[in-house]
């Protein structure tokens, strides 16, 4: 048996509770709604998700074979030397974004050309190296932004889940246990009511 609220059994608080029932009921099927948008939304983040991080670490495993081979055709020292003159390879961008009323950053990032360094005696395999490796960094700009998006939409989704299930196993359950209570015990009363007036007239006998 579900606990019972702490209110008088009166037809005032009676019909105060069947508004605040209403009322609840209401934001539970709100809930429901949110709930299922999120689960499916959540659905395709998850799917994307799982598609961008396989396409980053290909991308991560190609630019790394890149530069082993720049390594062993170059040396260690050079490609620190030549990656001193190497300008900037991304142009990122971070802006507000929401989805389901959840708000997350959302990251924009471009490759810039490649600018020679300005040093003899670089290998081919140099330039692939920091192509794969700013391809990779767009990638992996990309795949923070669905991360961070994903899991606030599974906290929210986390939170709406508990929400509807204290509705529905708990508050809902307690305010529907309190209004039966009360209209028994006025249903009593009534009854108790009405029995005392009919021994009452028999006590009075006919006019």
């Amino acid at each position: 048996m579900k606990k019972r609220l702490r209110t008088p059994p009166t037809k005032s608080a009676l019909l105060g509770l069947r508004r605040q029932l209403r009322f609840l009921q209401q934001g539970h099927a709100m809930l429901e709604r949110k709930r299922e948008l999120l689960n499916r939304v959540v659905r395709e983040r998850l799917e994307h998700y799982r598609d961008l991080r396989a396409r980053t670490l290909a991308a991560l495993g190609e630019a790394y074979r890149w530069l082993g081979i720049t390594e062993m055709r170059m040396g260690s020292q050079v490609i620190r030397q030549a990656a001193l003159g190497a300008g900037p390879a991304l142009r990122v961008g971070i802006l507000p974004r929401s989805s389901v009323g959840i708000e997350y950053p959302a990251a924009h990032a471009e490759e810039i050309p490649l600018q020679p360094v300005g040093m003899m005696g670089t290998d081919a395999s140099f330039d692939q190296a920091r192509s794969g490796m700013a391809r990779t960094a767009v990638l992996l700009v990309q795949l923070g932004e669905a991360e961070t998006a994903l899991w606030r939409l599974l906290t929210e989704q986390r939170r709406t889940q508990r929400r509807v299930n204290a509705l529905r196993y708990n508050i809902i359950p307690r305010y529907q246990a309190t209004i039966r209570f009360i209209e028994s015990m006025l249903e009593e009363d009534e009854r108790t009511t009405l029995f005392q007036i009919k021994r009452l007239r028999e006590a009075l006998g006919p006019d």
